[in-house]
């Protein structure tokens, strides 16, 4: 299914040391950029981030922020009451023996080892992440798939019409061939010299070639048969359609170039604005 390249996700999951929080969110460019943003005690999952993301996305400017929220009411840092309880023993005994030796409470937390904060351990904490990552880039890939939809419509529509007005041309041709025959044919009959009709002959048909649009009609048909095939496609084709759009752009500016009514002349333009259009819609395509 063709993606769009913007899409927005979002997500949470609770875990014992609080709850973890994502969120992607990508713009347009032309490959793909990961940028990451984490708390330090997620910073070494950085490279797995990355490698989960490039292996389901292919463009765009992809953000990924993680965070960590504590939960209310839970303690952040533990007392070894052991230790304290050794310490609080050696500090009686050593008052005991040292009149003057006094030893406060907050002396007694300040020894290494007292306090600990209740630091998640890293590998559990580190598999929750990836979990919840995995949830909000299946939540990510579905925004950008719906996104893509609508571009498809919306191009398709247009497709529709390039598709039209190159009939309507291919309409036109006969009558504008008839009419450019009978305007050289008169200007041939009021010169004073009568002409050979052998090369009255031949300056008709090289006139005439040079206005034959047929080739150029065909290639715009072929485009629209591709460019309908490849949005059918389950990989990504945002590149394949920068070129093909390249391909049709060029049928329309030779239609206009050959051009001697102002019906195809006016259905050239219209070729034009309907492609850049395609393109414009393109350029959010993975």
């Amino acid at each position: 299914m063709i993606r769009s390249m913007t899409a927005y996700a979002s997500g949470e999951r609770a875990t014992p040391w609080g709850t973890l929080a994502c969120e992607l969110r990508a713009v347009n460019h032309r490959f793909l950029e990961i940028g990451v943003r984490a708390p330090d005690e997620l910073r070494a999952l950085e490279p797995q981030l990355r490698e989960r993301i490039s292996a389901r996305v292919s463009r765009g400017k992809v953000d990924v922020s993680l965070r960590l929220r504590p939960a209310e009411g839970v303690a952040t840092l533990h007392v070894d009451q052991a230790l304290l309880s050794q310490l609080s023993e050696l500090a009686v005994d050593a008052a005991a023996r040292f009149p003057g030796l006094h030893t406060q409470f907050v002396d007694l937390l300040q020894f290494p080892g007292v306090l600990r904060s209740a630091a998640p351990e890293p590998s559990a904490l580190q598999a929750e992440v990836l979990v919840l990552l995995d949830e909000v880039l299946a939540a990510f890939i579905a925004a950008r798939e719906r996104e893509g939809a609508k571009l498809v419509a919306a191009m398709l529509e247009r497709v529709d019409g390039v598709e039209r007005v190159a009939a309507e041309v291919r309409g036109l041709v006969p009558a504008i061939r008839e009419g450019q025959r009978a305007k050289l044919e008169a200007r041939l009959s009021e010169l004073a010299q009568a002409a050979d009709p052998g090369r009255v002959e031949q300056e008709l048909v090289l006139s005439l070639q040079k206005l034959d649009v047929d080739e150029e009609l065909d290639r715009l048909g072929s485009h629209v048969d591709e460019i309908r095939h490849v949005f059918g496609q389950q990989e990504p084709v945002g590149r394949r359609l920068d070129f093909l759009l390249q391909e049709f752009n060029r049928e329309a500016n030779t239609l206009g170039s050959k051009s001697v009514d102002r019906r195809t002349t006016q259905a050239a333009v219209e070729l034009k604005v309907l492609i850049d259009q395609i393109r414009e819609q393109v350029q959010n395509i993975e």
